[in-house]
């Protein structure tokens, strides 16, 4: 862990690390190459008495070399990155024994939907709550994500995951919590006046302290809680 992030809680956050550093490396490169290019010109090519300034008219081959060293870098980074995105994006290859959670943005909140005691959103034991996320740690988990207004953005540092919401649009994003605490969840897209106060929390417990919580909100029995707690439901939204 660097000063610059926050420490990595999520089963990506490792993997997205790695990539942000190879393209780090990549671009510092480039960018020093540049600028030392840069400076090396100003210096042998300045004004100086008695020497004629002339005219270049370009070299095609020098343009094609230096547009196509960086297709061939970005089209690299793409395919190595892609099984990562994969795996955090389509929905296909989720964990089947993922647990479904639904998230609803508007301005400027969270509403986060639990399912209930059978394991399905959309039914009548669903229990929402607003603006804190609660998960058991080392659990699978699919957040079912819509914008009720405008485009919103939830981001959230210590797991590396980013995902826009649009209005009309169901997205999924899978996580996967690797480690018990508090953690912010922000939004990263200007949404109106209130976006400063658009923050939230992730929760992550460990299965007992899961189900104590479930209890505390009323939300189930002692024995469903703590079956909620220490098992997979099994059961995603239809």
């Amino acid at each position: 862990m660097h000063w610059w992030f926050p420490g990595n809680a999520s089963s990506v956050g490792g993997k997205v690390d790695s990539l942000f550093y190879v393209i780090l490396y990549i671009t510092g490169a480039v960018f020093v190459l540049v600028e030392a290019t840069l400076l090396v010109f100003l210096v042998r090519y300045r004004k100086r008495s008695g020497r004629a300034a002339s005219h270049v008219e370009g070299s095609t081959r020098a343009e094609i070399i230096w547009t196509a060293i960086p297709a061939v870098i970005l089209v690299t980074l793409a395919l190595v990155s892609q099984p990562l995105w994969s795996k955090i994006k389509d929905d296909e290859t989720y964990p089947k024994n993922a647990v479904h959670v639904g998230l609803e943005a508007k301005q400027f909140e969270w509403h986060f939907t639990y399912p209930g005691p059978d394991g399905r959103l959309g039914d009548d034991d669903d229990m929402m709550k607003r603006d804190t996320l609660h998960l058991v740690v080392d659990r699978d988990y699919v957040l079912e994500m819509t914008a009720r207004d405008v485009v919103h953005s939830l981001f959230i540092p210590a797991f590396r995951l980013k995902q826009d919401l649009v209005p009309g649009m169901d997205i999924k994003m899978w996580i996967k919590p690797t480690r018990t605490g508090t953690f912010e969840i922000a939004c990263s897209e200007l949404c109106g006046l209130g976006h400063y106060r658009m923050r939230g929390v992730v929760i992550v417990h460990t299965p007992q302290d899961y189900a104590a919580w479930l209890v505390s909100q009323g939300a189930a029995s002692a024995a469903d809680s703590a079956a909620a707690g220490l098992t997979t439901s099994g059961k995603g939204a239809s």
